[in-house]
């Protein structure tokens, strides 16, 4: 029996630089939370700097108009769409 929508949302700009790139900010912000350093912090701002830049380039890289003559990636082009529209709410 469910109790009601899945809370894990599907993510249409996740690819594996994004997640290597938040793998490693979350790693500098556990390094800095156990030594309370200025260098940890640092190194942990650019990480997350970081992982922002990769996030938005991700975001942008991903172009649906080139797939909408491919069958196979027109469910694909309307998961994404379905997505962007729920995160709009």
């Amino acid at each position: 029996m469910s109790k009601g929508p899945c809370r894990h949302k599907e993510t249409w700009w996740w690819n594996d630089e994004v997640a290597e790139a938040v793998r490693e900010k979350k790693k500098k912000y556990a390094n800095w939370k156990k030594e309370k350093s200025i260098e940890g912090w640092k190194e942990y701002k650019k990480s997350k700097q970081n992982a922002t830049r990769v996030i938005s380039l991700s975001k942008k890289q991903k172009e649906c108009a080139s797939d909408l003559n491919d069958p196979n990636q027109q469910n694909e082009i309307f998961r994404i769409a379905k997505q962007m529209e729920k995160d709009r709410i």
